[in-house]
């Protein structure tokens, strides 16, 4: 997509350095270390704006530029790159924004020596996938959410706690007001541990699985370090990488999930320090691995650490276990030291529990635990024991089961309705579907015409002008009915065109 500067900024404070010092530069300034251009040319392989940055960032972290230094000049960085000044301009503001770098007028521009907060995004894609609503349709498939009415009993659970166990003792006499007990419940991660992909050295319990991935990217990711994403991907990630400053490289996904080629390019042309993606019933596509795609993408990824000497820590997002009925593969089995796999509750026992399981190398969870004990601490333990009834209850067991069905047979329906008008899906799992349409908006107004609400697609594209539009579905509470009257709707939004040529950028 094409990027838009503004004009020159004047001289000032503010402005970003293109001229050499001049003789008026104080004695401080004239005894600041300057990197040179040469060396700082020589450290940016990727000679585009994104890839400058990427390099004086990583300098900038590593020591190698340390605060006070003064950096060569746009014109002097843009000879040595033999690229034009405008895109090492972008760069030095992107760096300027970030609180890395600091202009000083005609002095210079230099390393900052106190980072300054970055500048959160205005709108998110996850506000722009869930904006507010006035509730005025009359069939929503716009939530991502599951049925609440195929949810396990959560005040069955909580009656069953508040009871006495054989001997006549509180259930919940261990779960006192103490700040010293163990951050999980023995018995749930006993319980959990039983059928985990592969034996986690160390085991944890978050509050959800976005907290846990936050809590991840967090800890790994700096102002223009790459990660590599599935494409389309779940809007949050790209959130949370905005705010960090780091760069999402697109991969492709089919049926079986990321593409083995395009992964190998992604590692090829990028250095990433993570890879995140879903194992099954992935968020738009609801594509999952299969064991050879599996074992495909582990040679990949111990390849490119072999070639390149760095191995990308693995984030696996298991959103919907116990929905799903594709078995877990999981990266872990064949990277174990590599990967860290969480497994979350919220859609097959409720949301509101904010638990998900999280277990991998000790390297990479051991400090995100330490952390975390400054803040939080822990997860409530009394939402831990509400979880490990539920999981070990036959009613409840039984009833996620159930869900599991019904979810698969409504999916189904609706890809039979379709093909009834010509439409053909592939199968996917899970609760949604990935609906390709000539034209986002005018399906989604047509959607709404027949008060239909949708998800858009675009919030879960990571590139700016992708090839084919979509709609994001999501059946978890459709119902068997209202299928043919939905189908015929959709069929006609993915016709539809704007009234008005909408005219893309390149």
């Amino acid at each position: 997509m094409t990027t838009e500067l503004g004009p020159p900024h004047a001289a000032g404070d503010d402005a970003i350095s293109t001229d050499t010092a001049t003789p008026q530069d104080t004695a401080a300034t004239r005894d600041t270390p300057n990197d040179s251009a040469a060396s700082l040319a020589a450290a940016a392989h990727d000679r585009t704006a994104t890839g400058i940055a990427a390099a004086v960032s990583h300098r900038i972290r590593s020591g190698a530029l340390p605060p006070g230094t003064r950096l060569p000049t746009v014109r002097e960085m843009a000879r040595e790159l033999r690229v034009s000044p405008a895109t090492v301009n972008q760069a030095w503001r992107a760096l300027a924004a970030a609180g890395a770098i600091v202009a000083r007028g005609r002095a210079g521009t230099f390393v900052e020596d106190r980072p300054h907060p970055r500048p959160a995004p205005a709108v998110g894609r996850y506000q722009r996938l869930h904006p507010q609503s006035d509730n005025a349709f009359r069939i929503d498939l716009s939530r991502g959410t599951p049925d609440p009415t195929l949810l396990p009993d959560l005040t069955a659970a909580l009656r069953a706690l508040g009871g006495t166990d054989a001997t006549g003792d509180d259930r919940l006499d261990d779960l006192s007001a103490t700040y010293l007990g163990e951050a999980v419940l023995p018995a749930l991660e006993a319980t959990i541990r039983a059928d985990w992909p592969a034996r986690a050295e160390r085991f944890t319990v978050l509050d959800g699985a976005l907290d846990a991935i936050d809590r991840l990217l967090s800890a790994h990711v700096h102002l223009g370090d790459a990660v590599i994403v599935e494409d389309p991907c779940f809007p949050p990630f790209l959130d949370m990488l905005a705010r960090l400053a780091g760069r999402p490289v697109p991969v492709a996904v089919d049926r079986s999930g990321m593409r083995p080629d395009r992964l190998a390019a992604a590692l090829a042309a990028h250095t990433p320090v993570a890879v995140l993606l879903q194992p099954r019933a992935q968020n738009p596509t609801g594509a999952s691995l299969t064991a050879q795609r599996v074992r495909e993408l582990a040679d990949v990824l111990a390849d490119a650490a072999v070639v390149a000497g760095a191995a990308p820590l693995i984030i696996e997002d298991d959103h919907s276990a116990g929905i799903t009925h594709s078995p877990l593969r999981s990266l872990t089995t064949r990277l174990p030291t590599r990967t860290v796999h969480i497994r979350s509750y919220s859609k097959s026992h409720g949301a509101d529990l904010r638990l998900a399981a999280v277990g991998g190398p000790a390297a990479h969870l051991d400090p995100l635990i330490e952390r975390r004990m400054l803040g939080p601490g822990w997860s409530s333990r009394l939402l831990q024991r509400v979880l490990l009834h539920m999981l070990t209850d036959d009613t409840a067991r039984a009833t996620v089961t159930d869900a599991r069905t019904v979810y698969r047979n409504r999916s189904e329906a609706l890809r039979k309705a379709l093909s009834r008008h010509d439409i053909d899906l592939p199968r996917g799992d899970g609760i949604n579907v990935w609906f390709p349409v000539a034209d986002e908006n005018a399906a989604l107004i047509s959607l709404a015409a027949a008060g239909i609400k949708a998800a858009p697609g675009g919030p879960f594209e990571v590139t700016d002008n992708p090839h084919t539009d979509h709609l994001r579905l999501t059946i978890a509470a459709l119902q068997t009915h209202e299928i043919p009257d939905v189908a015929r709707h959709l069929a006609t939004a993915a016709a539809a065109v704007p009234t008005y040529r909408r005219i893309r950028r390149a």
